[in-house]
């Protein structure tokens, strides 16, 4: 008998999207700044699909609209979205009451091939122990003196002189852009202890940070903004489009990430040798 009404209502239902799709569309047209509403199965997708170019504008739109600076979108099944411009829900989230705001499966299934398991895309008690992990790491003085050392090198060696050259000369720069550069640069030689200069003067393509920039950021985010979940799964199965560009992505930075490894661990071969031919002439 389910069966039945499943055969029924799954046609009706694909029949009735193009239509509510349209509706939906007229009725965003006349109260932008405004929760837009929530329909059966699917939510506000519609919405959120219909402004996927210029997200960020829209939803800052409406949390200003917001008695709290905060919204709930629903989106298509149980999945719910919260967007918050409330610095006290802000903490609330991510420090007070952090457990209690889990990731979600539908979140770390859209990033498990780009973030894996690691700390940013699990949680419970895999999440606690990776951080009980890396705070030792990061709460080390050494560390903490390297990032201000690197940090500062980025600075004086590199962003300053841009920004004065620009002053100087009257250039036009796209300050977004060199922002990335500079968090680029630094997160490399923080976490891979190499420098791509990807903040130099010349402002150079570099083909790992496009990888992340283009590939891995925008794709994986493309992954939200689909109506429904099963769509990215499906052109991920067929190996097309945004997802094949996601792939290649990967790809491109796990061989970077392997290619760092390795030669780490040929530096420490070496000084091993070093240090028991050493000894051993002692």
């Amino acid at each position: 008998m389910l069966l039945l009404q499943m055969q029924v209502l799954v046609p009706i239902f694909l029949l009735l999207l193009p239509l509510l799709f349209f509706v939906f569309l007229n009725s965003n047209s006349k109260c932008k700044s405004k929760v837009p509403k929530s329909y059966p199965l699917v939510g506000s997708s519609f919405a959120i699909f219909s402004y996927r170019k210029r997200l960020h504008p829209w939803l800052s739109d409406i949390l200003q609209d917001s008695p709290s600076a905060t919204i709930v979108l629903r989106r298509s099944y149980a999945a719910y979205q919260v967007f918050s411009g409330n610095p006290a829900v802000v903490q609330h989230i991510l420090k007070t009451n952090f457990p209690n705001y889990g990731k979600g499966d539908i979140a770390c299934r859209a990033l498990t091939d780009f973030l894996g398991h690691g700390i940013f895309n699990v949680d419970g008690e895999s999440w606690k122990f990776q951080r009980q992990v890396s705070s030792h790491e990061f709460n080390t003085k050494s560390l903490r003196k390297f990032v201000e050392t690197v940090v500062d090198t980025e600075l004086s060696d590199r962003l300053n002189p841009i920004l004065s050259s620009a002053a100087k000369h009257g250039t036009v720069l796209d300050f977004q852009d060199i922002l990335q550069r500079f968090a680029f640069d630094n997160i490399c030689k923080i976490a891979f202890g190499f420098d791509p200069a990807y903040l130099s003067p010349s402002l150079p393509q570099a083909k790992l940070a496009l990888a992340f920039e283009d590939g891995v950021s925008r794709y994986s985010s493309e992954r939200f903004d689909a109506l429904l979940p099963v769509i990215w799964k499906i052109k991920k199965l067929l190996n097309i489009d945004s997802e094949k560009r996601l792939r290649i992505a990967v790809s491109e930075i796990r061989e970077f990430a392997m290619n760092i490894i390795n030669e780490k661990k040929q530096e420490l071969y070496e000084k091993r040798k070093n240090w028991e031919k050493l000894n051993y002439f002692d």
